[in-house]
């Protein structure tokens, strides 16, 4: 009830919603075919400007594609790398984190060590360099960002669980004979779980960023499937005889990201209890 009752969360949680609604069945919610080209209806206007043709409502691109096909395929994209990226970067680094945080000593200093040197290059130069090594794809593009994103789980949790260990329950749970696996996976990480949710919603939205940027500078999928970077890229070439090609999949990459930062805000302050006090 707490999560239904905050704004943020509904809004934003609705407009992600329809977005994986849309993505799962654009095939039949897409009015053309977003790779079919026809010169004859090059850079045709949005519905309600001069020229515009009633088939096309958001126009058509330089080759005569037409937009919102293309919008609503390269959601399929964007959503794809969000969820399986972050969700992996999660995973590695939550694992790391709670070790880290609950062993200390040794296992805390090498992972701390690992996750600074990690962390002093540029992100977006490394993932550049990485899809360079192993190729292009979308398979390239997780990898990039699961190897770039898990330490900003890994430093989160490593902290949360610290200072979970400190409390209460998990003395109670040391004096009743609890082994550390028992402690660490079933007392702590419940608790370091709403912390996670929240961090893992807005990794969603830095995911979607990094797959535009690849896509723009041609380093993601093959230029054959749309998506929203590789849209930005083509309508930047013809912004001035079609400002709406570049205009759409910008919208879309805003209204994605924002939503995914202000469900991840809203996550956060209903599910941890300092914020919420």
């Amino acid at each position: 009830m707490r999560l239904i009752s905050d704004p943020k969360v509904v809004v934003a949680g609705g407009f992600i919603l329809f977005l994986i609604v849309v993505a799962i069945f654009a095939p039949l919610i897409a009015p053309q075919d977003p790779l079919a080209q026809n010169l004859l209806t090059a850079t045709l206007p949005p519905i309600g400007f001069p020229d515009a043709e009633p088939g096309f409502l958001l126009g058509t691109d330089g080759l005569g594609r037409d937009v919102l096909s293309r919008v609503i395929f390269g959601s399929r994209v964007s959503l794809t790398v969000a969820f399986v990226a972050a969700g992996l970067a999660c995973l590695i680094g939550s694992i790391l984190g709670l070790l880290a945080g609950y062993l200390g000593t040794f296992a805390d200093t090498v992972i701390s060590r690992l996750v600074d040197v990690w962390m002093a290059f540029p992100p977006v130069l490394l993932s550049i360099l990485l899809i360079a090594v192993i190729g292009t794809g979308l398979h390239s593009v997780i990898i990039a960002i699961v190897v770039i994103d898990w330490t900003r789980f890994c430093r989160v949790v490593r902290t949360e669980t610290m200072s979970q260990a400190q409390m209460d329950y998990v003395t109670a749970a040391q004096a009743v004979g609890f082994s550390r696996p028992a402690i660490l996976f079933r007392e702590i990480l419940p608790n370091v779980v709403p912390v996670l949710i929240a961090l893992l919603t807005l990794e969603m939205g830095i995911a979607v960023v990094v797959e535009a940027i690849l896509s723009f500078v041609g380093l993601s999928v093959s230029s054959d499937t749309p998506t929203w970077g590789g849209m930005i890229a083509e309508g930047r070439q013809i912004v001035h005889e079609g400002w709406w090609v570049l205009a759409a999949p910008l919208a879309a990459l805003f209204a994605t990201v924002v939503a995914f930062n202000q469900l991840g805000d809203g996550l956060a302050r209903s599910l941890d209890p300092v914020l919420r006090r």
